[in-house]
């Protein structure tokens, strides 16, 4: 027996806790990357956790708080990456749109949960997705800005919004696809950037020429 306040294999209560929520939120990315949301029951992710269906309700209210948690956590991870990425970058843009996709795809769960599902699930789960891309609007934003694009700010973040939502979308049909080919996805994404990178330039550029 163990009363409160003891240690059980080095863990206290705390340590407990969180280790039961990081395998419960492992399990989900694999059942949710595999089968999808709506066809994962909370007794499958616990049984592949080895955890509880209680521990399960002591740490998530539901399959959606535990999927919402799941996302979160894949896209901090996904933030602290970009930003190192920026940080330690020799390159231009398209060698980070190169290390976004490779970080992205490195466990093939990651994008199937982020992107191929998560539009379907709630509401709030919808808040949260336009969230990230508007965050990611910001850093495609920053990093046009630290590669000398100048443009009236409402121009430039509406286009960021918008390339940030078509390479989004490059990435769903990449995995509806199939979802093989890393280089293909990040052709595409480049040839997409480029594309809109030539535009935002010669817009610039015109409205600079008739001042």
């Amino acid at each position: 027996m163990t009363r409160s306040g003891r240690t059980v294999r080095g863990l206290d209560a705390e340590q407990r806790r969180a280790q039961r929520r990081a395998d419960l939120l492992a399990a989900a990315l694999t059942l949710f990357g595999r089968k999808g949301f709506a066809a994962v029951p909370i007794e499958e992710i616990c049984q592949t956790a080895y955890v509880g269906t209680k521990s399960f309700y002591e740490l998530f209210d539901s399959k959606e708080a535990c999927y919402l948690a799941l996302f979160e956590q894949l896209a901090d991870d996904l933030l602290v990456r970009m930003r190192t990425a920026l940080a330690e970058a020799g390159g231009g843009i398209e060698d980070l749109i190169e290390t976004f996709a490779r970080t992205l795809v490195a466990d093939p769960m990651v994008p199937r949960v982020v992107f191929g599902q998560s539009a379907g699930v709630s509401p709030t789960v919808e808040r949260r997705r336009r969230e990230n891309r508007r965050w990611a609007a910001g850093f495609v934003e920053a990093v046009w800005r630290q590669h000398g694009v100048i443009a009236p700010d409402r121009e430039i973040r509406t286009i960021a919004i918008a390339t940030v939502g078509a390479l989004f979308e490059l990435i769903t049909d990449w995995l509806f696809d199939g979802g093989e080919d890393v280089d293909e996805l990040i052709g595409q994404m480049v040839a997409y950037h480029r594309i809109v990178r030539a535009g935002l330039e010669s817009t610039v550029d015109g409205v600079i020429s008739r001042r």
